[in-house]
């Protein structure tokens, strides 16, 4: 992460943003908006995403207020939980909660015939306390469990960040979370991944930082 940099590998990283910045295409994003495209761009190496991410009008301002209150952040799949900066959620006192691999999850998942992601979706909104954000990398399944469970009032995350990657459901569910009131920030399409989700929150985690 980009606090644990060496100098030479700072200044590499800075180079890499003015790259990304000299391939943009120029389309409109707030100033509060920019950085997470451009952190997602630097993540996976693809310029497209610039075409790809989508935000609710209120979804970088409430992430901001959400990480600096100190709740935790809830993500499908461990990978996203890798990909996240500990060190920078830890200053405000949040922290990451990733709930696919309890015991009880995969027991109500066979039980059930449900996926674990809806399975741990079902159990954050039953009993995880604090959770402010929503971060799903790569289960369609988790957040389409999550809008049911938010549409519902079962579920209220102050935001979702829905950016499953894949052929069945990914593009379908992504569509039908940007057709939501409640803060989002998506991308439309088949593209995503934990690597995305991931990036997402660690552009707020320093957006948060560097406002604070």
């Amino acid at each position: 992460m980009t606090e644990n940099l060496s100098s030479k590998g700072r200044s590499i990283e800075t180079d890499s943003f003015e790259v990304i910045r000299g391939l943009l295409k120029g389309r409109h994003f707030s100033a509060e908006e920019l950085p997470v495209v451009m952190r997602v761009i630097h993540a996976t190496g693809d310029p497209l995403y610039e075409e790809l991410m989508e935000f609710h009008p209120a979804a970088v301002e409430t992430a901001l207020r959400s990480i600096r209150e100190g709740r935790d952040i809830l993500v499908d799949v461990k990978m996203v939980e890798a990909g996240i900066s500990r060190s920078m959620l830890e200053r405000f006192g949040g922290r990451t909660v990733c709930l696919i691999s309890d015991g009880d999850v995969i027991e109500t998942a066979k039980a059930e015939g449900k996926t674990r992601a809806e399975a741990a979706m079902e159990k954050a909104a039953a009993s995880a306390k604090g959770i402010g954000i929503v971060a799903i990398g790569n289960a369609p399944t988790a957040l389409m469990k999550a809008m049911e469970l938010a549409d519902s009032g079962s579920f209220n995350p102050d935001l979702i960040v829905g950016v499953p990657v894949g052929f069945i459901m990914a593009e379908e569910s992504k569509a039908e979370l940007m057709k939501r009131d409640y803060p989002f920030i998506s991308c439309r399409g088949r593209k995503g991944g934990s690597p995305v989700a991931a990036a997402v929150i660690n552009a707020l985690l320093r957006m948060a930082i560097e406002g604070a």
